[in-house]
């Protein structure tokens, strides 16, 4: 049990892991304990062999796909580099094991046209409609995840200078600039619905509020974004996260070096952001194809 209090506030405090990542990997770990007890198998993971280890991932994900394969690698990994940095342990059991290999599935977007639609669809005579409006108007215009918008802060959007302050994974901080038209919503539903509630000191700097005037669930998010398409007569499945896809692939799209795009993104890794690289060269092919003089003909 300490071992795995240990581990978990390794991954909270030094690899700086979102809460849902640790309870990911917490389950790894408890896989690996009903594993072993499943089996009779007495070793403990302070002296369990490379063998039963492979043995084990073998069993627990041969039915899985290919993701999830690796996601339980991944925090196999992590909990045996723990057990050497804490000198628990000299070796690494873990250290031969193999991810497969992810096929890399692009995301899907929405084109400009598909987002004006969605946000004229939006009944601005009701005041969930200005609230809906500056929320999507905002996750298209910073790229925010669903769960940075839930909690965005009053005090953090920066009205004249054109920068939210957003609080992403690991509770790391970054500026994301924002545009003219998130930024007037914001201020409507601000200054003439937000201002005018009875609202609990514990929700007193949360921007969005729902009907009960306390900060929105990541559920009910998806719903207004399911709903709003629907709305606007989208024929696909569009989430939050569609719209922050589209804001990286538009971003790329218009020439923004890929830098910025995981800067204003929050991404740890380049490797993350490049992704988009790829859907450009896609919209590029696409172009060569319709208005190459060579194709057109």
């Amino acid at each position: 049990k300490s071992l795995r209090k240990g581990f978990e506030n390794y991954l909270r405090l030094e690899k700086g892991l979102s809460k849902n990542s640790i309870l990911a990997y917490r389950n790894d770990l408890r896989k690996l304990e009903l594993f072993l007890s499943e089996n009779e198998n007495t070793t403990s993971p302070l002296r369990i062999s490379h063998d039963v280890l492979a043995e084990f991932v073998h069993i627990t994900a041969q039915d899985s796909q290919a993701r999830t394969q690796a996601r339980l690698i991944s925090g196999i990994k992590a909990f045996f580099k723990y057990l050497n940095i804490e000198d628990y342990r000299s070796d690494d059991p873990s250290e031969l094991l193999e991810s497969p290999r992810i096929a890399q599935k692009l995301p899907d977007t929405l084109s400009i046209q598909e987002v004006d639609k969605m946000l004229n669809s939006i009944d601005l005579s009701k005041q969930e409609g200005i609230r809906n409006r500056a929320m999507l108007e905002t996750l298209y215009s910073c790229g925010l995840r669903v769960s940075e918008l839930v909690g965005m802060q009053i005090s953090n959007v920066y009205d004249h200078e054109g920068f939210v302050r957003v609080v992403g994974k690991g509770n790391k901080e970054r500026l994301v600039p924002i545009g003219r038209d998130a930024i007037k919503y914001i201020a409507m539903y601000r200054d003439q619905i937000r201002n005018h509630l009875n609202i609990a000191s514990s929700q007193s700097d949360i921007l969005f509020l729902n009907k009960h005037n306390r900060s929105l669930s990541r559920v009910m998010v998806f719903n207004i974004v399911k709903e709003t398409a629907v709305k606007a007569g989208l024929r696909k499945v569009v989430s939050p996260h569609t719209f922050r896809h589209s804001f990286a692939t538009h971003m790329v799209e218009m020439g923004a070096d890929l830098r910025s795009v995981q800067e204003m993104l929050g991404h740890a890794s380049i490797t993350t952001t490049e992704i988009y690289t790829h859907l450009d060269r896609k919209y590029l092919r696409e172009s060569i194809m319709k208005y190459h003089p060579r194709n057109t003909k």
